[in-house]
Parts: C-alpha cells; structure tokens; sequence
C-alpha cells in the first residue's frame, strides 16, 4: 500500500490497516521464514517451528487474511464514495456513476471484472449496512468467503431489514464462529424471511430469470457444461437422465452410470450419438506439421491448449462421420512468435471474416487482464470516430462488460506494436489507461506455432 493516504482530508478512520496491523504482519511473517528454512542437525532433528507452533501459526496467518480481506472492503468501499462524489459533483446523470469502477477494482486485485464487481457491492454492503460483519472481518473473525455469504443472503432485504440482522447475528459472535458455511446461510435466510418474507419470495421469483447454461475448461481436454435451472427443473433433467443410463446399463451396456448419463446428454441437446462430432464450428487451430504428425500443441479458442494427438483424433473422426458433417480448413500463418499476421478493412464495423481472425487470434477470450470471459465483441482499440482504424492492430476481443467498461469516462486504450518503448516483446500489445492513471498491458496469448 502507498505510504501517502489516499482519502484525503475527512476520511473515515480505520479505512486501511494500521500502523499496528502492519507491524504485527511484519512481525508473523518474520516469523515465517527463519522457521521453516533451519537446516536439519546431524542427528537429523529440525530446530525450527514445533508442530504446535505450526498450527497456531496457521491460524493467525489465517486472522491476518481475514484482517486484510476487511481493509481491501473499507478501501474499496471509501473509494466508491470518493467516485460517487465526484460524479455528482460533474453532474454525471445518477444512472451513470459508478460505471467501470468495478473493473477498476479488478484490475488492482489481479480479478476478473465479474469478481471485481462482486467486490464492490459486498464492500458497499458492508459498509453501509452491515458493520457489524465488516467487523468482525477485519477483527479476522470471519473469513471473506463467510461474509461474501452472508451479503449474498441478505441483498435482497432493505437497508433497515439489513442492519437489524447484521445486528442480531452478531448478538453471540461465538456462536457464528462455530458454524459452518451452510450453517451460516441457514441461519441469516431463517431471520431475513422473518424480518421480511415478501422480499425472500420475491427473490425466489427472480432468481428463475437468471438461469443459464455456461461452459469452462476443465483438465486433460474436458470442459464442464453446467446449467443454473430453477431445482424442479433440474431435478426432473437429472432423474430423466438417470433413468436413460439405468435402462442402458439393464440391457448391458458396459458404460458406467455417470458416463451413460453424459452421454445421453450429448445426444438428447445435439442429435448425434456422443462419439459423433456435433455439426457445429469448433474453430480447432493447430500447426500444419501437428496435422501431419508433429507434437506442437493445438488449441481451442475458449478453451485453451489440447495435445496434437487428440485434435489429430478428433479430425480423424470428423473426416469418417458418414452424415458428413465436413471438415473446413481455414489457413492463417502466424510469425516465428505464434502471433497471427495482419489483416485490415475500411469498414466502419470489423467484417465478419476479420472478426473471426480476431477471435481467433485472442483465443476467443477477452483481451482484459484476468478476464476469462468469452469475447462477444471484436471492437476497436482506439475509437473509429477518433481515427482508430479497422484493422488488426486497432481491433481486440472483449467480452460486453470489458467492451462497456473501456468506454466510460477516464478510460483509454492503445494498441502498442512490438518494439514500441515500454511495450512487452509479444504483440499487438492493448494498453489501458483507468481514471487514476493506472496502466495495464494485455498481449495475446500465444497460438499454436512451428519452432
């Protein structure tokens, strides 16, 4: 943390750790290193840390993260002040102040935008509504995931329902110590439905407008495709699929019930056996030696690097799917780094096939530092209507958030080539410029390459 404060005259007291705080944390972690380092002794013994040192050393490095989990919730809940008030004062409609702060937030604590969002409310919340849970945090009473949970359950009450159960929960504190997480949880929806059961209902109502369907990665060429359905709904999709892979396996298939399930899935959302490919664009790229045998990895935009043997299979399978659903190859070269070469348009609007090298050459993955979301917008750097042209250089793949955020006030962005001063050697390099004049580079990640 900068030795200047950043509040200004009329600060709040005890908005960031104290000088106290962080002598103790110098202290703990002193602690930390000699112990741990001591060479063994002859007879083999360790005279570091004993086993109960260890153990209550864990616990107050535990006490410290929760202590400045609840400085990081002040900080960033006094700087939502500070920008709130110099948004008004600007006269920036009510509506529009605030945007990109949660991104802001992100950004500082190496976060996507969505946890950096996330942040902010909680840190709003507790501030305003619940300091008796801030307390405690910063007390290192409370871990940040407890108190995350805590917000979460009461953020559809008032700001007077709020506080009188913040008030109440803390009466034994404990007794909350004791709890587990879904003890916690249990315990803050038992008195937000008394204090207000219309506004519990109401979110229950809500929340069915919030289901999905979304995918991630997952290790060894896998991905979980996961759905947030209202839990009759689920129920009745996962009996359904139970009852296809226990009919399955009484006819003697080998399959086990969790793989029968799956692919009964696959088979019911696309139309096709799960060992068929489904006839959609998968935008596979990979070398033109790991086509014809070599090692390089290939990759997967959105998801990430897959060994060449697996995406030689699944062209192999492609190719012998008797529908004939086709394999396209698209050509792009890249240069000896793994970054893919130029290519520029006119157009106001990127067309869709610069579009897709975009895309493609991003990893299908915004551009954004610590922002894992899918791109949905291929937008430009610069902006077209202050010269930014259509170009490779000019364009990057955000997803709608990022995209929003980068046009707030006190934004910029930049597109630095490699060997431009400061730049990092990969390219083309984003720079990005927040309203208090902190700068973060984004380069694209590195495609499948020859070399």
């Amino acid at each position: 943390m900068s030795s200047t404060d950043p509040t200004g005259p009329g600060a709040p007291p005890a908005v960031a750790l104290s000088a106290a705080d962080l002598g103790a944390m110098r202290r703990l972690l002193g602690r930390l290193d000699p112990g741990l380092c001591v060479p063994e002794e002859a007879d083999g013994r360790r005279p570091g840390l004993t086993e109960a040192e260890c153990i209550d050393l864990l616990r107050e490095l535990e006490d410290l993260k929760a202590a400045a989990a609840g400085a990081q919730a002040a900080v960033t809940a006094h700087l939502s002040r500070l920008r709130l008030d110099a948004e008004q004062a600007a006269g920036v409609p009510a509506e529009r102040r605030g945007r990109g702060l949660g991104s802001e937030v992100a950004l500082a604590r190496r976060l996507s935008p969505h946890h950096g969002g996330r942040h902010l409310g909680m840190a709003r919340a507790l501030r305003e509504d619940m300091p008796c849970t801030l307390a405690a945090l910063r007390r290192g009473e409370l871990s940040e995931w407890r108190a995350t949970l805590l917000v979460r359950e009461t953020i559809c009450l008032g700001a007077e329902e709020r506080r009188a159960l913040d008030a109440e929960l803390w009466q034994d504190p404990d007794r909350v110590a004791g709890m587990g997480d879904r003890q916690l949880v249990a315990e803050a929806k038992r008195v937000a439905y008394r204090l207000d059961p219309h506004s519990v209902v109401d979110r229950a109502a809500r929340a069915e407008r919030e289901r999905f369907v979304g995918i991630r990665p997952a290790p060894d060429t896998m991905a979980y495709l996961t759905a947030l359905l209202p839990v009759a709904q689920a129920v009745a999709a996962h009996a359904s699929l139970g009852a296809a892979a226990d009919s399955a396996r009484a006819t003697g298939d080998e399959r086990g019930r969790g793989q029968l399930m799956a692919d009964a899935l696959v088979a019911r959302l696309t139309g096709s056996d799960a060992e068929v490919p489904a006839r959609v664009q998968l935008q596979l790229v990979m070398t033109d030696q790991s086509l014809a045998g070599g090692d390089e990895p290939a990759s997967v935009p959105e998801h990430g690097t897959v060994p060449a043997g697996w995406a030689r299979e699944l062209l192999r399978r492609a190719l012998a799917d008797e529908g004939g659903c086709g394999v396209w190859v698209r050509r792009l070269l890249t240069d000896p780094a793994g970054h893919l070469v130029a290519m520029e348009s006119r157009a106001r609007h990127a067309p869709p096939g610069l579009a897709h090298y975009i895309a493609t050459r991003d990893a299908g993955r915004c551009r954004t530092p610590h922002c894992d979301a899918p791109v949905r917008h291929v937008d430009h750097v610069v902006d077209h209507a202050r010269g930014g042209a259509t170009d490779e250089k000019n364009l990057g793949g955000r997803c709608e958030r990022c995209n929003l955020d980068k046009a707030a006030p006190g934004w910029s962005s930049l597109p630095l080539s490699r060997g431009s001063p400061g730049a990092p050697r990969a390219g083309p390099v984003i720079r990005t410029r927040t309203p208090t004049g902190h700068v973060y580079d984004s380069a694209p990640p590195q495609l499948p390459h020859a070399g």
